[in-house]
């Protein structure tokens, strides 16, 4: 079982930065793909970006690429996701969560799953 406690959403104006992160309990927090995952009103939960247990490997979705890095500390247990040049569109509750497996893009593959924290971005 692990638990995740995501932290460091706010509101933000556009252009700006955030850095989330997602402490997580447990002691295979390194065999764990983790990722993160956002969902605005009214529409579906998407990807946003992943990392291996290792930290060696990550996968962003397109609309991400180049301003978001994704990144993993395992011996403080905990993931963060750093955004840069924030958008109004990036606007949604962020998602943490833990694959057993690897990273992937499909919601309903991840194991565990945080609580959520608010990010908005104004224009």
């Amino acid at each position: 079982q692990v638990q995740l406690v995501e932290s460091g959403g706010g509101l933000v104006q556009s252009g700006g930065s955030l850095r989330l992160s997602c402490a997580a309990s447990g002691r295979t927090f390194n065999s764990y793909a983790m990722g993160w995952f956002r969902q605005a009103p009214g529409k579906e939960r998407e990807f946003v970006a992943g990392i291996t247990g290792s930290g060696g490997m990550t996968r962003y979705a397109d609309s991400v690429k180049g301003r978001f890095t994704i990144s993993r500390d395992n011996a403080k247990n905990t993931v963060y996701l750093q955004m840069n040049s924030l958008k109004p569109e990036d606007t949604a509750v962020y998602y943490c969560a833990a694959n057993r497996v690897y990273i992937q893009m499909v919601v309903s593959t991840w194991d565990y799953w945080g609580q959520g924290t608010q990010v908005t971005v104004s224009s």
